[in-house]
């Protein structure tokens, strides 16, 4: 059944791609035939279709969630786009900037006036301003916070004060606190008074007169136990709470771990600040993983899919000329052994395997190194046993693939010492790029780096390097007696 809605869902959303492309074309195709036209009225009939497409566009996006209007902006190019944008303008355009990536994200806003960022910031919260607030231009900020009262601009201040990667940078302040001497009838009359709960709401936090959490009130023992009871009677005094200045990545894992929907997040004497939901670990588990995905290749999230070549080109250079100079390296180690390749023209057509197949061994390595340090699963207890096992498994995998290597040498060229070169240098760099595979994202770890950053591109360089010096030392040494 998930399968089956994950499916309709990429087809919805593809689908309403398509009508609202279809659209944007339609209005280009109209208005070159006006601009073609006679000259009489030209102004005046643009502005009548335009005003049509506008409007067209607007019960478009009307009937869409603001996730699916952002996809569907992430998915034009920047002059679609812009025009998509400006049909867009309603009240849930805020939401809107939340919902697509970063980087559309400032295109977006850098297209609108400070009174215009003033006046959709006034339908958002503290925490969602909080997200918007690295990307706002000063001055819609300064006038975002003029508008503000007292406690608004209290919360906002709260969160921006703390880092990102913390758990006080992602907490929100729609929550319902409740005294452990309040009765149960009490709680649901005031509840009922209220007329709603805050989103995610599936608990009460009970605190006490110096604002600390005692406990909390889940709303399933809120409704099935008897209205006369107290909340000390019923509330849980076992729960999960966090840290403002907790690392988030662990708040997301006891999430996972618990199953959690809202927790409570308190300072460092134990006093409320605000909570955590699961929408907010979601959104930082898609964030964290689109980062880590795009920082393994060199690219950073900042990079727009329809962004400028030259700002594209930017974001590219730096992990490209990294590639130029280890591609270099390599070709200079093959250059020292010129001479062994025009005597053994076979280790040209042997050698990329042996440095092919190090860096999928090393990739293998890394990405389970840096898989198991996002979920906190190595410790300084366990790090050594770790490397040992991988080392272990090295060793067996380099003989393994070094004997079907040699094998395979053999039966093409028939020169057993050749194919026992080929094997050997199978096995010493395996062993090698297990090695790489595993320094450069503890390494990177240990000294408070991301450790997925750039790990392919330099294991596979390095991986590379060593496969053709390898190959073509081990040929120079026992192949010609040098």
């Amino acid at each position: 059944m998930e399968a089956s809605e994950k499916v309709h869902t990429a087809q919805f959303l593809q689908h309403q791609l398509q009508e609202v492309i279809t659209l944007l074309a339609k209005q280009q195709l109209e208005k070159s035939l006006v601009q073609r036209g006679p000259a009489t009225n030209h102004e005046l009939v643009e502005a009548v279709l335009h005003k049509q497409h506008q409007t067209r566009l607007q019960e478009k996006f009307a009937l869409l969630h603001p996730a699916d209007i952002a996809f569907i902006l992430e998915s034009l190019p920047l002059d679609q786009r812009e025009t998509a944008w400006d049909a867009i303008k309603t009240d849930h355009d805020g939401q809107v900037l939340l919902e697509v990536s970063d980087a559309v994200r400032q295109t977006l806003i850098s297209g609108m006036e400070a009174e215009e960022l003033a006046s959709v910031a006034g339908n958002m919260d503290a925490d969602e301003l909080a997200d918007l607030a690295a990307d706002l231009p000063k001055r819609a900020m300064l006038r975002i916070l003029r508008s503000l009262n007292s406690t608004e601009r209290m919360h906002l201040n709260a969160i921006l004060s703390y880092q990102d990667n913390q758990v006080g940078a992602l907490m929100d302040f729609g929550m319902i606190t409740i005294r452990d001497d309040m009765s149960l009838k009490a709680i649901l009359s005031y509840i009922r008074k209220l007329g709603k709960l805050p989103s995610h709401t599936d608990k009460l936090f009970v605190v006490d007169q110096h604002n600390q959490v005692k406990g909390i009130l889940p709303l399933q023992r809120l409704l099935t136990h008897s209205p006369s009871l107290h909340v000390a009677q019923v509330m849980v005094t076992d729960f999960v709470v966090f840290q403002t200045d907790q690392d988030t990545n662990e708040a997301s894992r006891a999430f996972e771990r618990y199953d959690l929907i809202s927790a409570p997040v308190v300072d460092k004497n134990g006093e409320l600040q605000g909570r955590l939901c699961v929408d907010s670990i979601m959104d930082f588990i898609r964030e964290k993983s689109d980062e880590d995905l795009l920082s393994q290749a060199g690219v950073t999230e900042e990079e727009d899919l329809f962004s400028s070549v030259w700002k594209s080109a930017k974001n590219r250079w730096g992990w490209l000329l990294i590639n130029v100079v280890t591609a270099f390296a390599s070709t200079r180690i093959i250059g020292l052994f010129e001479d062994v390749i025009l005597q053994l023209v076979a280790l040209a057509s042997l050698m990329p395997i042996v440095a092919a197949m190090g860096g999928n061994t090393g990739n293998q390595t890394s990405m389970l190194i840096i898989r198991s340090l996002a979920l906190g699963q190595i410790t300084p207890a366990n790090v050594q046993r770790l490397i040992r096992k991988e080392l272990t498994l090295a060793l067996l995998n380099g003989t393994f693939i070094g004997l079907i290597m040699g094998l395979l040498g053999f039966f093409l060229y028939r020169n057993l010492a050749l194919s026992g070169v080929m094997a050997t240098a199978m096995f010493i760099n395996l062993l090698v790029a297990v090695i790489v595979g595993l320094s450069i994202p503890l390494v990177r770890y240990r000294f408070g780096k991301d450790p997925a950053v750039g790990t392919s591109v330099i294991l596979t360089s390095i991986t590379d390097s060593m496969g053709f010096f390898i190959v073509l030392g081990l040929a120079n040494l026992f192949l010609l007696g040098k």
